[in-house]
């Protein structure tokens, strides 16, 4: 017998999995899947929106390989606390492939980040999906302006935005948490920048994903013509790759819709036009962060510095600078490894150094450690990318496997567990959850509504729900 641990049940680590028990000629090969979280799916849960209801639907996907009985599910387990270093759990199992992904959003840089009512968009993203991490988080101090400022321009910072845009009537069917569904439908926020330092040429959005923010009810899109205009890519797109294109000729057809003004710009002492239902998205380009500009000690504006295409495919400065008012503030410039305490790391790329999936320890192979997902790869791809990137892995592991399967290993790992004063959630305990949240959901007149912090998730999994709703 083999046995296997893959830390993270997300896509990557669930991905992991599939392939070790589809691609093993070990017939006793088994797979326990360990999560710091009492709940499986990892970014599908957490980090997918919630009004994205077909990418949501791939948790089925996850879920049908989780219930295989060659793999089994071991939430509520953090490596790295109460003694369970990856030292200690390589004597657990024959192997350890680490899919942990890249939890640390990048930072800007400039002066008044840390203003109240600047945040990243990894937390504000926590936040309205419930990850008991977020719980407590204060986003109502900036939701009660008038004006918020999303910095990228990739697909989080267009997720961010939609929800921002987005009626709360369109979200109450959705998963949300009642806090949060509680917050935006008191948002007073009627103008969403989204802003990037390149054009939309350069943008890291899907069209799909940006198409979307045009068929909001209740919001325009105004693009500027004269960011657009700096663009060089604008007037000719014809050597830019397919999604590119498409990007641009979406972004075209906004620039030179005239009622794409409808809302924002001549807004009241309110921060209102018209109906309360109105709201404006702006797309702004070729404008880089130089300061978060605050009073009384929270966010009041952005002072962005006009940039211009460097020749070369990236931007320069060109000394002008423009102030976009706004009471909240969202990075979403990209994320970042962690490093887990017992592992190498390499700062610089915020991944796990290795090799075809195998741990490099001192530039050597390590026997027994592999990495898959974003942790191995840097946070480049979508969720499908984890796929190869699993096999790749698996395929070092199986290779090694003659070698791995004469380690002695422990006969019981989550009887080891818990003589570690662990509390391991086995499925089960997901099971629990799960109907503890769809009775949270019916006491709320809603679907299935996700319990937000720890100690309910821990509840729900022990006794099916009754504390945790």
């Amino acid at each position: 017998m083999l046995r296997v641990a893959v830390v993270g049940s997300g896509p990557s680590g669930v991905y992991t999995a599939q392939s070790l028990v589809q691609q093993s000629l070990v017939p006793g090969v088994r797979v326990d899947v360990l999560d710091r979280l009492p709940c499986p799916y990892g970014l599908v849960r957490y980090g997918v929106a919630p009004d994205h209801e077909k990418i949501k639907s791939l948790q089925q996907n996850l879920r049908a390989v989780l219930e295989d009985e060659r793999i089994g599910f071991i939430g509520n387990v953090e490596v790295g606390a109460g003694g369970l270093t990856p030292a200690r759990l390589l004597e657990l199992y024959h192997a350890v492939v680490y899919c942990v992904g890249a939890a640390r959003d990048r930072r800007l840089g400039v002066p008044g980040e840390d203003l109240v009512g600047s945040f990243s968009a990894t937390d504000f993203v926590s936040w309205y999906s419930a990850h008991p991490d977020a719980a407590g988080n204060g986003f109502g101090v900036g939701l009660g302006g008038r004006s918020a400022v999303v910095i990228g321009v990739g697909n989080v910072a267009v997720d961010v935005t939609r929800i921002l845009a987005r009626g709360a009537d369109e979200l109450r069917p959705t998963d949300v948490p009642h806090a949060a569904l509680t917050a935006l439908e008191s948002s007073r926020i009627r103008t969403v920048h989204m802003v990037g330092r390149r054009g939309p040429g350069q943008a890291k959005f899907t069209t799909k994903e940006l198409r979307e923010l045009g068929g909001l009810p209740g919001a325009r899109v105004r693009v500027e013509p004269a960011d657009l205009a700096l663009d060089p890519a604008f007037a000719d797109p014809s050597g830019l790759p397919a999604v590119n294109r498409r990007n641009l000729e979406v972004v075209r057809a906004w620039a030179e819709d005239g009622d794409a003004d409808l809302a924002g710009d001549a807004d009241d002492a309110d921060g209102l036009k018209g109906s309360e239902a109105a709201r404006s998205i702006r797309l702004r380009f070729f404008l880089r962060p130089a300061e978060i500009l605050g009073e009384d000690g929270r966010v009041a504006a952005v002072r962005f510095e006009r940039t211009e295409p460097d020749g070369a495919g990236g931007v320069r400065g060109t000394g002008r600078y423009e102030e976009i008012e706004a009471q909240l503030v969202l990075r979403a410039v990209g994320y970042k490894g962690v490093a887990l305490p017992g592992l190498p790391f390499d700062e610089a790329t915020g991944t796990v150094p290795n090799a075809a999936g195998r741990v490099l320890r001192d530039g050597a192979p390590a026997l027994g450690e592999y990495v898959a997902g974003w942790i191995k790869r840097g946070p480049t791809g979508v969720i499908g990318t984890n796929r190869p990137c699993a096999k790749e892995t698996v395929t070092s592991l199986l290779s090694d496997a003659a070698e791995l399967a004469g380690r002695t290993v422990a006969a019981d790992p989550q009887a080891a567990l818990r003589d570690l004063g662990l509390e391991p959630v086995a499925w089960p305990g997901w099971l629990s959850i799960e109907r503890a949240e769809a009775a949270l959901g019916r006491s709320l007149g809603r679907g299935p509504v996700k319990i937000p912090d720890w100690a309910g998730l821990r509840a729900a999994s022990r006794d099916g729900g009754a504390q945790g709703a």
